[in-house]
């Protein structure tokens, strides 16, 4: 064979080879092979261990079902993930496309994180919270939203409600040495659970027309809520005495959560370092913004000014509504994002299970919901047993512009424009699947954003300033949560010391300090609002620097949101081409 011979038929080799290759970068396969395996994920482990969380994502075939709390049902399914962990792993990264890569990541670290969660921080064994807010919030599922008939949602329900007395049970067995503070914060809420069984239950069935239905309801409705006060009284009497547990999940287990929920992998001590630069430059300008409202005042005044401008309590509600016409016309003419729908968020006081560690949420319908597709904003309104002081110093976090600031998080352009883009998101991992770091760091990136593309200076300057000094004390407090977090969790902050942090460094009065350092203990990684925060700062950043002049502020958020809310990495990859760092 000649030397041009030769070279033609290796230059037809490296062709071939090349195809080859290319073909198994996105092997259709493969692709298909992945999706079926997903699919059997969720299908036959997923939705069944979670039906609570299968109707708040729309899928409402677990209806009649509850969590299974049992040791041995803990143990099967431990097992089950394990064995989809190995089949997920099998299929290699390289033979799928970037979209799937991106699923897979995403599917294995959601079995990673729940059996870290099972195997490692085990709120099974140290929270009693788990079972009486569990039980709670499976109920609440099935009668929030009229997805079916209400005597078809009545049946669903009363066949969940026969499950629940045994939870209990199962607690009772499982709860071994829990941290005193998570039986404090059980026993804080039970009074408001059993309201709720007691209340609000029977009035979401009001109109339920089967009357054998209904008696077989007040039967079980009377049985947990029997169950629910037993397990009250044995909280306080029993497992309290001998709370002596620690709460702390450690720096090891820190790292792992925030691997497998949010991909982020970079040592605590940079997290650290990265988190208290942040907070730093948020306390500059926070005093800065200050110092231009006291104009040689008392900056101290102007705070307390600042915290009693607030609306009643029962005005609360109506004055976040009534911010939604500014918001949503803002961001038409300035092409922020873009609204895919018309329709407004409802708002509602916060469910009675979730108050005692939550001041505002979205509350919106899963993406695979058909029929009943109302969002709520939720808001926690004042205890009405306490006292006027105490009602004055929580309704400090709720002065007007801090309303603003929440309204621009919580719906127009936050958590709930990214809902309404979740309908458009490809793929049933999307749907199911995502981070905390993606969805409340967008929302409390576009806190921020809002005001860095000028809402609110058509009001007088002072206005302005107190619009931007709410901003900075939302930033503030989730500046402190980020460090609160990690010192917390590996042993360098105890609880008063956080409560301290709150309000000294986050500027947080202090009923709203212990309400987020009770969070904090079993939420330990609530530092992702910050984290979010940031990485979509350097997303963006690192986009305009690529794009120049062709770099569109809507197109960019509009296709962040295209990419449903993975981790920021998965979402920087998909943008930039690239594995370049997310901060």
């Amino acid at each position: 064979m000649n030397d041009r011979s030769l070279r033609f038929f290796q230059t037809l080799l490296f062709i071939l080879l090349t195809a080859t290759l290319n073909y198994a970068v996105a092997a259709p396969s493969s692709v298909a092979a992945f999706n079926q395996l997903a699919d059997e994920y969720f299908d036959t482990v997923y939705l069944p261990a979670n039906p609570t969380e299968a109707a708040v994502l729309g899928v409402h075939l677990y209806d009649h079902q509850l969590e299974d709390y049992s040791a041995g049902g803990r143990k099967r399914l431990i097992a089950r993930l394990q064995q989809f962990a190995k089949r997920v792993e099998a299929i290699k990264p390289a033979t799928l496309n970037m979209q799937t890569q991106g699923d897979r990541e995403l599917v294995l670290n959601n079995i990673r994180s729940q059996l870290l969660t099972l195997q490692k921080i085990r709120p099974w064994q140290k929270d009693p919270d788990y079972y009486s807010s569990g039980i709670t919030y499976a109920a609440f599922v099935i009668m929030e939203r009229p997805f079916a008939s209400v005597d078809d949602r009545l049946r669903s329900f009363i066949t969940r409600e026969k499950l629940m007395p045994a939870v209990f049970e199962e607690a009772r067995k499982n709860l071994k040495n829990p941290p005193k503070i998570y039986t404090e914060i059980a026993i804080e809420q039970l009074p408001g659970l059993i309201e709720f069984f007691q209340k609000d239950v029977p009035l979401a069935f009001v109109k339920a027309n089967d009357a054998e239905l209904k008696k077989e309801f007040n039967e079980t409705n009377a049985a947990v809520i029997a169950a629910l006060q037993s397990y009250q009284a044995w909280l306080k009497t029993d497992l309290l005495p001998r709370s002596h547990g620690n709460f702390r999940i450690g720096a090891d287990t820190f790292s792992k959560k925030l691997k497998y929920d949010e991909m982020v992998d970079l040592p605590l001590s940079k997290l650290k370092k990265i988190g208290l630069a942040n907070l730093r430059q948020n306390q500059l300008a926070y005093q800065k913004v200050l110092s231009e409202l006291a104009k040689g005042g008392s900056l101290a005044d102007v705070e307390a000014s600042n915290a009693a401008d607030h609306p009643a309590p029962d005005q609360l509600l109506k004055a976040f509504s009534s911010s939604f016409d500014g918001l949503i016309s803002f961001i038409k003419q300035h092409k922020i994002v873009t609204i895919p729908s018309d329709v407004r968020p409802l708002m509602e006081e916060t469910p009675p299970f979730m108050r005692a560690t939550t001041l505002a949420s979205m509350d919106t319908p899963g993406p695979f919901e058909k029929v009943a597709k109302e969002a709520y904003f939720n808001v926690t309104l004042p205890d009405a047993s306490w006292g006027k002081a105490k009602v004055s110093d929580y309704m400090a976090v709720f002065n007007y512009p801090a309303i603003k600031g929440t309204a621009i998080h919580e719906t127009y352009p936050g958590h709930y424009v990214q809902f309404l883009w979740m309908h458009n998101v490809p793929g049933r991992v999307r749907k199911t699947l995502g981070a905390s770091s993606n969805a409340e760091g967008w929302a409390h990136y576009c806190e921020q954003m809002m005001l860095d593309e000028g809402y609110g200076e058509s009001a007088d300057k002072r206005e302005a300033l107190l619009l931007k000094l709410g901003q900075l004390q939302n930033a503030l407090l989730r500046n402190a949560r980020f460090m609160v977090s990690i010192a917390m969790h590996t042993g360098k902050m105890t609880l008063d010391e956080a409560v301290e942090y709150f309000v000294k460094e986050g500027k947080q009065s202090r009923t709203t300090a212990m309400i987020e350092t009770k969070r904090g203990t079993s939420d330990p990684t609530y530092l992702y609002y910050t984290l979010g925060k940031l990485q979509i700062l350097k997303l963006r950043e690192d986009m305009e620097a690529k794009l120049g002049k062709k770099f569109s502020l809507q197109k960019f958020h509009d296709d962040f949101m295209r990419q449903g809310f993975p981790p920021i990495k998965i979402v920087r990859k998909a943008l930039l081409q690239d594995d370049s760092p997310t901060l």
